[in-house]
């Protein structure tokens, strides 16, 4: 879905999207694991599926990730903890009018002095 630059940022920041994540998403690089955690469900909320590509440490399929932003609502995003190199959030996220919402403790690593995605573990 694709949202105007003026609108709210998906990551909850309160900002608008061109002062938050669009950021990120043209190309600056997150400094924490917790700004890369919200740029990348910002991501997701806007269809800018090559940087969720870009983020991550194995490569995915972008036709499957992009069918995933393209059929889900992005609700909101909950922070419940986090460290030096995870984060543990809640999605909230509703598919073809099916709530999917999910808590995940993702795990991150730098490389080159960037942050990327490592993996995860749905935790319910």
């Amino acid at each position: 879905m694709k949202i105007s630059v003026n609108a709210p940022c998906p990551c909850g920041s309160a900002k608008k999207y061109k002062k938050c994540c669009r950021i990120y998403h043209k190309g600056a690089y997150p400094q924490d694991v917790l700004t890369l955690m919200k740029s990348r469900y910002s991501a997701f909320a806007v269809g800018e599926i090559g940087y969720i590509i870009k983020t991550s440490l194995n490569q995915k399929d972008y036709k499957q990730l992009k069918d995933f932003s393209d059929s889900c609502e992005f609700k909101g995003l909950e922070i419940l903890q986090h460290s030096y190199d995870s984060v543990t959030f809640r999605a909230h996220i509703l598919c073809n009018g099916v709530d999917n919402s999910f808590v995940e403790k993702s795990q991150f690593i730098k490389l080159d002095g960037r942050w990327v995605y490592k993996d995860g573990e749905i935790l319910q």
